[in-house]
């Protein structure tokens, strides 16, 4: 994966504080290519339970990160029980890394 442990941490410590100690999140897409150069960093934020406000949350969360990481194109999908499931959700969890 292309992100240092220091992001990856950085990623995960900003989905917890915004949407819960029981979130997962996964980063998917060229990123998790180590072959690859470039690319946005694609993140998918699963939870459990619903999320009020989702839509500013994800906004929160992706300011949090351009703090943390700096300024680069960061595409969040966001998913609760509330939101049906989409092609994406699939993809991003089998094919996507896990942030533990």
């Amino acid at each position: 994966m292309r992100l240092t442990d220091q992001q990856q941490r950085a990623i995960r410590d900003a989905a917890r504080t915004r949407f819960g100690d029981d979130v997962r999140v996964y980063v998917f897409g060229s990123r998790t290519d180590d072959r690859a150069r470039g690319g946005d960093i694609d993140l998918f934020v699963e939870a459990d339970r619903p999320i009020p406000n989702r839509v500013e949350t994800a906004a929160r969360y992706e300011a949090d990160l351009i703090r943390a990481l700096g300024d680069r194109k960061i595409d969040i999908v966001v998913a609760d029980p509330t939101v049906r499931e989409k092609p994406i959700h699939r993809a991003a969890r089998d094919e996507g890394i896990e942030l533990t």
